[in-house]
């Protein structure tokens, strides 16, 4: 049986599949300019965490759970973040690291702020996702696997970044 809670989850699955479109669209475009993409070993984990993690919140919630909505708009609230980080960044966001030939760092919008408030966000929303469905477990599990990624996939992309005229 699906519930609400089940719903949103199917929601969040397809805006990440739309995401998904905007990002590919964007890496073809970058390779095509002559970009190339570092650190691509570790993609296949990221994709399969943020799988996992939707996989898990929509088959281990029961169907009448009972949602915490502050929690969910504070969710929705990590939702316009995500879009104002993917509009700041326009063409040049992707879900992948593509070092783009003649591209600088971007100093607006949040980053002005934050060197990288994608995987602030996207750490946020792994927490609070399953916290909005009392998956307590299920947040502390994925928040950490998720912490242990983006350690490595920082790493990657400073590295990538070193090599960028600051500016823009």
């Amino acid at each position: 049986m699906i519930g609400t809670p089940q719903v949103i989850v199917l929601l969040v699955a397809l805006q990440r599949l739309g995401e998904l479109h905007v990002a590919r669209r964007n890496t073809r475009r970058l390779l095509a300019a002559g970009g190339h993409e570092v650190g691509a070993g570790h993609y296949p984990v990221i994709v399969g965490l943020h799988v996992a993690w939707l996989a898990a919140l929509f088959l281990f919630t029961a169907h009448d759970a009972p949602v915490r909505w502050p929690l969910l708009g504070l969710f929705a609230l990590l939702q316009m973040a995500r879009l104002w980080i993917i509009a700041t960044l326009g063409t040049l966001w992707t879900t992948r690291v593509i070092v783009a030939p003649g591209a600088s760092l971007i100093r607006r919008g949040p980053y002005r702020f934050l060197r990288h408030p994608n995987y602030l966000v996207v750490t946020a929303e792994i927490a609070v996702l399953p916290l909005a469905f009392g998956q307590e477990s299920a947040a502390v599990l994925f928040t950490v696997a998720n912490l242990l990624i983006l350690r490595h996939r920082i790493r990657i992309e400073e590295e990538a970044n070193t090599s960028r005229a600051y500016g823009s």
